[in-house]
């Protein structure tokens, strides 16, 4: 599928949407460690153009780095990566679908004690779903049935 400008930007606004929504699971185990919040600020900041593309790239590796300090923890691990993501949509419009991937991830290794994990990973896709142009579907939920 060939992006115009409007639509790579769109998927950007939304992939910093679904690592936002998660953040809260990285930042309540790593206080100090901004680079996934970094990583999402950039990505909104190259959708409105005040960023260079490499800046953007440069955030989504800090944040998978944040990631992989992370690792013992599931949902914070998942939520960064989110975030890095989110930040590499401005390089390649198809991380938008990683950025949801691993914020749903992050949904269900986040979800309550007692909680179904698949509840909240079904919870959190339809809320990506929901706030997507239809006509991007294919290239964010790839491997999903796109009701």
């Amino acid at each position: 599928m060939a992006l115009d400008r409007s639509d790579h930007e769109c998927l950007a606004r939304w992939a910093a949407d679904c690592a936002e929504r998660v953040l809260p699971l990285f930042e309540q185990k790593f206080p100090e460690d901004h680079r996934p919040r970094h990583a999402i600020e950039a990505a909104r900041a190259w959708q409105r153009g005040a960023l260079a593309m490499t800046d953007a790239h440069a955030a989504a590796f800090a944040a998978h780095a944040a990631a992989s300090d992370a690792t013992p923890h599931a949902a914070a691990c998942a939520a960064a990566r989110a975030a890095g993501h989110a930040a590499a949509t401005a390089h390649v419009a198809s991380h938008a679908s990683q950025a949801a991937t691993f914020a749903a991830t992050a949904a269900a290794h986040g979800a309550a004690e007692g909680s179904d994990a698949a509840e909240a990973t079904a919870r959190e896709r339809d809320w990506q779903h929901q706030r997507l142009p239809e006509h991007l579907h294919a290239l964010a939920f790839p491997a999903r049935n796109n009701r």
